[in-house]
């Protein structure tokens, strides 16, 4: 049987989590080895931020267990021995649904790194299962190759995506959208899927949702937008704008779009770096925020203010964001949610 016929559903990440995940990073497969210090301090960083809301779970190779044994003693903070070739944790580990009854369970979705991007994967490809397994949880295997950070879900049957990044010949080029669809809708339990044509310019994993939109409400989307027609990103956002204006939810409701301006270009050894506010994280009661700084400094301020008036109730924890950039992500993409059988917060 599929999640969906025993009435597992994908929540929204504001509702209230038992803990993160997180990966503890590997130097063997990061793009700039030489900075694995810096975003060791930037991982670390990120974990003990999400740690002033709730408890994390760092998932580690067993080699890396000993010089951890430090960030361990904080009472919120916990290591997790399991081999993995790489750190982004929203891509390879699992997602996970929640019943009628309130009984956490998780998906395991294949993985090939992007497309096959970057070798090896194969422990990477089984991590899912290895989390799951220690945490006791139902596993429900997917026929799909997918990485959490090409989707979103407003928790009530709507799913955001980019077809940039789903119907990429690299990952599933046996299937047709109306197929993926078909199977998204059995494991997560949506009723309904917007899609967007693109993520943003240059971002190596083929355009992810999370970096570009994602609720904030039912009927409520938060979009990074950019409005300099020189700029790469400008068409792109703009054409999302566009299909939401248009769009409807799974309920039938118009969506209310909350723009985020984009912060300034960036370049680290010519290439340019995948900057993006939406990269944030729901915590319990709290956001985890990447800002950028520099020249960055007032869209850092203008993104602050936008989810301050967005999510009243919750504190803004701002991060770095160019701490770990450089190797593809941010904060979004380093964690995933186990959610907590608890009303919402």
């Amino acid at each position: 049987m599929y999640p969906r016929d025993l009435s597992y559903k994908m929540p929204a990440e504001w509702g209230p989590h038992s803990r993160t995940f997180i990966s503890w990073p590997v130097q063997a497969s990061m793009c700039y080895p030489e900075d694995y210090d810096a975003v060791c301090s930037g991982y670390t960083e990120i974990i003990q931020a999400i740690a002033e809301f709730e408890p994390v779970t760092v998932i580690a190779n067993s080699a890396d267990l000993k010089k951890l044994s430090a960030l361990s003693k904080e009472p919120q903070i916990q290591l997790l021995a399991i081999e993995h070739n790489d750190a982004w944790l929203r891509d390879n580990g699992p997602t996970f649904v929640i019943n009628d009854q309130g009984e956490v369970a998780g998906i395991n979705w294949r993985f090939n790194a992007w497309g096959g991007k970057y070798t090896p994967w194969d422990l990477d490809d089984r991590v899912a299962s290895e989390i799951l397994k220690d945490f006791g949880l139902k596993r429900f295997d997917a026929p799909l190759i997918m990485e959490g950070g090409s989707i979103h879900v407003d928790g009530e049957g709507t799913m955001i995506t980019t077809e940039e990044c789903l119907l990429n010949p690299n990952r599933n080029r046996q299937l047709t959208r109306e197929q993926i669809e078909d199977e998204l809708k059995k494991y997560i339990n949506i009723k309904k899927i917007v899609w967007l044509e693109n993520g943003l310019y240059g971002d190596e994993t083929d355009g992810h949702v999370d970096n570009i939109a994602c609720f904030a409400a039912p009927g409520k989307i938060l979009l990074q937008v950019c409005d300099d027609p020189d700029d790469e990103n400008y068409r792109i956002t703009r054409k999302n704008v566009e299909i939401l204006q248009h769009a409807t939810d799974a309920s039938g409701r118009k969506l209310e779009i909350i723009p985020i301006k984009q912060p300034p270009k960036n370049h680290y050894q010519g290439k340019r770096l995948t900057l993006s506010y939406l990269n944030f994280y729901f915590v319990n009661r709290g956001i985890i925020l990447p800002v950028f700084g520099g020249k960055a400094a007032e869209t850092d301020h203008l993104a602050i203010e936008v989810l301050h008036k967005t999510f009243p109730d919750r504190r803004i924890r701002t991060v770095n964001g160019m701490a770990i950039i450089r190797e593809g992500g941010n904060v979004h993409c380093t964690t995933q949610q186990m959610p907590a059988a608890a009303p919402s917060l």
